[in-house]
């Protein structure tokens, strides 16, 4: 029963929420939007389970001294003290949490991270740039004229050059764009069918 139940309950919402795209009748749209509270719902549930793992976790860590405990007391310090300022004095612009916490802190520690991605990323780039086929030859070529047009000097070598790179943006990049995001939506309906039909249980657990 703890396998059964479950994956009735998602075959059944699963197909209700499909076969309303196709029934255009008040009804159906209103029980739709009456399931899609409830999973509104259910995530609020979730999320308050989340914050419920990330202090067991850390904490867990913490009391037996694990590896880099003090960050992770910190990790929890920091969840707490964000949790109250926003329970108390709420998130909207002019308030401490939005203009000190949010705005003062967390952007510009974001910000930090980011940047050093880029020696990350120059790394892999140049790793990817060494010409040793066809591929990674018409590759290297393609992000030197983009790069060159991106800046004034490609400008000052030909004139055309920004056009160039416009095309090359517009026309063979958004195809490559579009084939991904393609893949990505078949792949991702097919992995909600899996679990709609039972055939993808990993969600259930061991039990």
């Amino acid at each position: 029963m703890r396998r059964e139940i479950p994956l009735k309950i998602t075959l059944f919402f699963g197909l209700f929420m499909i076969v309303q795209y196709f029934v255009p009748h008040w009804a159906v749209n209103e029980l739709a939007g009456r399931f899609q509270q409830w999973a509104v719902i259910v995530l609020a549930f979730a999320y308050v389970l989340g914050v419920a793992n990330v202090v067991r976790i850390n904490l867990d860590v913490v009391s037996k001294r694990g590896r880099d405990w003090p960050y992770k007391m910190i990790t929890v310090a920091a969840l707490f003290v964000t949790l109250t300022v926003g329970l108390i004095g709420g998130i909207t612009p002019g308030t401490f949490f939005n203009d000190r916490i949010y705005m003062n802190m967390y952007v510009p520690m974001s910000s930090t991270m980011y940047a050093t991605l880029a020696f990350f990323i120059a790394s892999a780039a140049y790793r990817s740039f060494r010409v040793r086929t066809w591929q990674a030859g018409l590759l290297a070529v393609t992000a030197t004229v983009v790069m060159f047009g991106r800046v004034p000097v490609g400008q000052l070598v030909w004139s055309g050059m920004p056009n160039l790179v416009d095309w090359v943006m517009g026309v063979p990049n958004m195809v490559a764009q579009r084939g991904i995001l393609i893949g990505a939506a078949l792949g991702a309906v097919a992995t909600g069918l899996k679990m709609v039909f039972g055939i993808e249980r990993s969600y259930l657990g061991r039990g």
